[in-house]
């Protein structure tokens, strides 16, 4: 945050109060609002504030400009015994995801194996959410979303791939799930446009600027391209996300979706592929999976300065919900002129 910068504290339940009365403002349903502010109320809880409030104007411009439908009611599509759709009928994906998770909990009890295709929303937060509430019931988790054109592949120069994040989680006996939750490319896009806002140089290997050279500008970054993670490592999973995310459950690429994308600097349309698997199905007799795991796990952590995936947001969601946030001042007369509350 730059020097100076004038913040406003909030408890939790004022985040989530925020958040779901300048949502439903701007003609987000009930459920619609709900569902976005338990999203973005989750990310402040856990430190992850790219996702957090910052995210409302953009929510609620894709509200306001009308391409999003505030009152899209989800619709849950029974395709076979291990897979299940859920249309959003053009609403945002955090309420697609809720509904879809059940019956894919169902099923991979019932298969071992399922998939959940979220299809027709808008994605625009984190993945993490998705597979700890899965890891929750003790099963593992995978999945895979894009967005529009913003990261260019290995040895381009222009955008293509979107930052296609996945994430995994593992589930464990008396501990929160370890999960991860990563971009395919060098950041989150949101990372770059706080480092904007708070008019703070990006490090190198980002990004480029429009022309292709190498920049540590965000403005030019913005306007650019985003780097893969990697190069070429980073560059093939962007790959494959667009193909789990986008072709294997009929919903867009990345360049798609940014051919048809309203520019009113909300979330794009676009797919999400959710695996869930149940471990006590991979194995002949009793399942020991889950106590094998925690010899890996006791195995990362006897080495000094290491952690497992996620520890820190765990630290996080035990400090901040005592101790509230901190958001910009100007962020927060924002959200208040939406109409948060």
């Amino acid at each position: 945050m730059s020097a100076g910068m004038e913040q406003v504290h909030l408890s939790l339940d004022k985040v989530h109060r925020l958040a779901t009365s300048a949502l439903g403002n701007q003609g987000a349903s009930a459920d619609q609002a709900r569902a976005v502010a338990d999203n973005v109320t989750g990310a402040e809880r856990d430190g992850c504030t790219s996702h957090g409030l910052f995210r409302i104007p953009g929510y609620a411009a894709s509200l306001a400009s009308g391409k999003v439908t505030g009152d899209a009611v989800p619709t849950v599509h029974d395709l076979a015994p291990g897979v299940v759709k859920v249309d959003g009928q053009n609403g945002f994906a955090a309420l697609t995801n809720e509904v879809g998770r059940d019956p894919l909990i169902d099923k991979a009890r019932s298969q071992g194996i399922a998939v959940l295709a979220t299809t027709n929303n808008y994605h625009f937060a984190a993945v993490w959410p998705e597979v700890e509430a899965i890891c929750e019931q003790g099963l593992v988790a995978m999945a895979f979303v894009s967005s529009k054109s913003f990261v260019a592949p290995a040895g381009g120069t222009k955008p293509l791939y979107g930052t296609n994040p996945m994430a995994f989680g593992w589930p464990r006996e008396g501990h929160p799930p370890v999960v991860f939750d990563q971009a395919s490319s060098a950041s989150a896009r949101g990372e770059i446009q706080i480092h904007q806002r708070d008019g703070i140089p990006i490090p190198e290997g980002w990004g480029i600027d429009p022309e292709g050279n190498p920049t540590t500008d965000p403005d030019e970054i913005l306007a650019g391209a985003q780097l893969p993670f990697g190069g070429y490592k980073g560059s093939g999973i962007a790959m494959m996300v667009e193909l789990m995310a986008g072709a294997l459950i009929g919903d867009v690429f990345s360049f798609e979706a940014t051919a048809n994308d309203v520019p009113d600097g909300g979330p794009s349309k676009g797919g999400e592929c959710i695996i869930a698997i149940d471990p006590s199905r991979c194995v002949e007799g009793a399942a020991g999976q889950l106590a094998h795991a925690e010899g890996l796990f006791r195995e990362i952590l006897s080495q000094p300065g290491t952690r497992l995936p996620a520890d820190r947001r765990y630290a996080a969601r035990e400090r901040i919900p005592a101790e509230g946030i901190h958001i910009p001042a100007a962020l927060y007369d924002t959200l208040i002129e939406l109409g948060g509350g």
